[in-house]
Order: structure tokens, then sequence, then C-alpha cells
């Protein structure tokens, strides 16, 4: 390759070949226009000059996207130290010939200078596309980061479960009826719930979740409802827990923590996926839980579909 390949940052017309090259480099997530568009170019964090190409022979055949923040995240702020590479793909006939380590020592450099401290592939919110590099499908790329000095720091998964014939398992049947006989009911949100769980969800659990129940109560109760749901554990006008779907991807899901080890998580998890498979849903999956966690939705029926490494590196101001 005479010359090497040329590292510049993206351009607009650069899109079609981007896309190209994501879908044969990430052929476990393929990506379409639009998406590329909401969750990329739309971002008020995207920067083409971390959004580097790697170009030889008159073609992009390789892409890295690196994000940090330019507008603060709700109460969360800048996070000023931070960085995150959401996507990273060299064409695979090009493979082993130096560009994802020009792509990455240029993305590195770059940080570094802007005064980042880290890097982490790739749990940025709100636009990230998967919580990290898949194991099975991506395991010559993670074992490439490692080489050039990243960690893996969780190894989280995502589950899916079928819905056809869903019934409540008896124990977590049981746990609704002493719930209720202790007062807290599992039950359909209504329009007076808006503020209490966007309060909750704040309080116990992050913005980004706040972010995620605005948008479905909002299509609840102000848009389109058809393919949203979300349910509250409640003791009186006291909210415990909530638990919310948009179309087959559950959740998120979340009990009040002095309020957990009662079976509340376990009666939300249920009472949903019975109100999915009365919407005529057939599946249920979400991207990314821990394997404690995972104990839980096992319980249901959900099992492991895909595993995923979270990579990172800190970044020594050289000098």
């Amino acid at each position: 390759m005479p010359g090497g390949p040329v590292v510049r940052p993206y351009r607009p017309e650069d899109e079609g070949e981007v896309l190209r090259v994501w879908n044969g480099a990430l052929a476990a997530d393929p990506i379409g226009a639009a998406l590329w568009r909401t969750k990329v170019l739309l971002d008020p964090n995207f920067d083409p000059a971390t959004c580097l190409v790697a170009e030889a022979d008159g073609a992009a055949r390789g892409f890295l996207l690196a994000l940090a923040r330019r507008v603060p995240y709700f109460n969360d702020g800048l996070d000023p130290e931070s960085a995150w590479i959401t996507a990273f793909g060299v064409e695979p006939g090009w493979q082993g010939r130096g560009l994802g380590g020009a792509l990455l020592d240029a993305t590195l450099a770059r940080l570094r200078a802007d005064g980042r401290a880290r890097v982490a592939l790739s749990p940025y919110v709100p636009n990230y596309f998967t919580p990290g590099a898949d194991v099975a499908a991506y395991g010559p790329g993670i074992a490439f980061l490692e080489r050039r000095g990243f960690r893996v720091v969780s190894r989280p998964l995502s589950m899916r479960a079928p819905l056809t014939g869903f019934r409540t398992p008896p124990a977590i049947a049981e746990t609704a009826v002493r719930l209720g006989a202790e007062g807290i009911a599992v039950r359909p949100a209504t329009p007076s719930d808006i503020v209490p769980v966007l309060d909750f969800a704040r309080e116990h659990f992050s913005w980004d979740w706040h972010r995620e129940a605005s948008g479905v109560l909002g299509d609840l109760f102000a848009g389109d409802p058809r393919q949203v749901g979300l349910l509250v554990a409640a003791r009186g006008p006291e909210i415990l827990g909530y638990a919310q779907h948009r179309a087959e991807r559950f959740g998120p899901f979340g009990v009040r923590p002095d309020q957990r080890g009662r079976g509340i998580g376990r009666v939300l998890l249920a009472e949903t996926l019975r109100a999915m498979r009365a919407a005529q849903y057939h599946v249920a999956w979400f991207l990314w839980t821990s394997d404690q966690a995972a104990r839980l939705y096992a319980q249901c029926g959900f099992e492991e579909a895909r595993r995923f490494a979270v990579l990172a590196a800190e970044l020594k101001v050289e000098g």
C-alpha cells in the first residue's frame, strides 16, 4: 500500500462509504442510513474530528467513531475527562494492513490533546449501539485493543425470552398475592404517575433512565401508545418500582433499593411480559445486564443471547 492509508476526519459525502464498511466489518450489528443519522450525525456531541475515516486506493476502508461530551448530559454534566469509542471497523479485505492501528493512534492522540484522561468502548449514553464488543463476533478486535493497552472491565450480556405461551411462574404468582396483602399493587401507569415515576427514576437510578421513561410516558399519554407500556409497583401514592417496554424491547426496570429482596422486581417483570404477550409480541429482549441480574430474568424464561466486553484505557498525556 504505497504511502500507507490516509486517516482523515469524516466528511458529509462519506456516509454511504462508511455504512458500507460498517456493514462489512460489523456484520453482527448492521446499520442503515436512518440510524446513522439519528444516533451519530444528529448527536450534539458528534465531532467530525473524532469520527475518522481510513482511505486507501481511493475508497474508505475503515472508520472509528469516538465521542466526548460537548454539551452537558442532564445533571451528569460534561464529564470532561472521559471519551467513548462507539464503533470501530476495517473492511474485511483490508484488515491486517495497519489501518486499524492508524485509526486508533490518531484517535487517542486527538483525545489526549483535548485533555481526556480515559476512553471506553462503549458505554456512552444516550447513543451507544451495543454495550461493548460482542465477544463471539469480534474476538480478534478485542484482542487487538488489548494489545494496544485496553483492558476488559466488565462482561455484560443481552438476553431474550419467547413470549408465546408465557405464564407467570407459580412462585411469582404467590409473591404477587403476598404483596397485594401488604398493600403493594403492580398496575399499568396512569397519567397521574408521570411526575412520580420520573422523580423516582432520577432519584434512584439515572438521568438516562429518566430520559427513557419520559419517552415511554410521552407516547403513552401524549402520543401513540400502541407500542409502549409501563407498569408501576406502588403502595398507595408511593412508587416502589416500575418496568417499561418499547415494542419487543424490555426495560429498563428497577425497584427502590430499600425495597429489594421482597419479590417486587419479579412481579413487575412477569406482569410486563404478560402485558407484552397480550399485545401480540412474540419475544422480549434487552441489550445489557449483569450476570447477577441475569438470575432474576432467568426465572421468567430469559436466556443469554449475546455476551459483550466493555474495554477501557487510560490516556496518559505524554511529555
